[in-house]
């Protein structure tokens, strides 16, 4: 069983999932891929989503409210991810990208040596179930625009500004 729960946070409502003491969902409750990625959960997994308490999910909400609050900029929760082996990979990949830096989907696809992959990365990068963690918000156009993110354009903006304030002034004065 795969044991979730619901937070409302500072960049949206989010939904938590755990199997088997590891977080298998952080993401947006209201995400148009939502039964997508749910129905991805819940097959590979052969199991169903049931309201539950967990330590898990208590100690997910409690270290994502500290990052929004800027209390933290990593997270130390055990990671299960549900995937292709691909996916998988582009996930991994995320996870370098350092805290308030940003990175392109081209950048991603050469750091993984797959610059032919672009699209298939970016697909990847969407089917995320584990958001904000595994940090596909640090992902942007070649140009330096905001592109595509699950929780909408405005969390996105939100969670770089929160990562980096500067670098996002920076890139507001560029645009003007």
């Amino acid at each position: 069983m795969i044991k979730i729960q619901y937070q409302k946070t500072a960049i949206g409502e989010i939904v938590f999932g755990e199997y088997e003491q590891q977080l298998c969902l952080l993401d947006f409750r209201y995400r148009k891929l939502r039964s997508t990625v749910d129905g991805r959960l819940q097959k590979m997994l052969a199991c169903e989503m049931i309201e539950a308490e967990s330590s898990v999910l208590d100690s997910a909400k409690i270290q994502l409210l500290e990052f929004l609050e800027k209390k933290r900029t990593g997270f130390d929760l055990p990671l299960l991810t549900v995937g292709t082996d691909f996916q998988k990979q582009v996930w991994q990949s995320l996870l370098k990208i350092p805290y308030g830096e940003t990175t392109s989907y081209l950048e991603l696809a050469q750091m993984m040596g797959r610059e032919s992959s672009v699209r298939a990365i970016a697909n990847a990068n969407g089917a995320n179930a584990i958001a904000v963690i595994i940090p596909c918000h640090r992902v942007i156009g070649s140009n330096g625009e905001l592109v595509g993110y699950g929780g909408g354009l405005p969390a996105k903006k939100r969670l770089l500004e929160l990562e980096n304030p500067e670098r996002m002034i920076q890139a507001e004065l560029a645009l003007a």
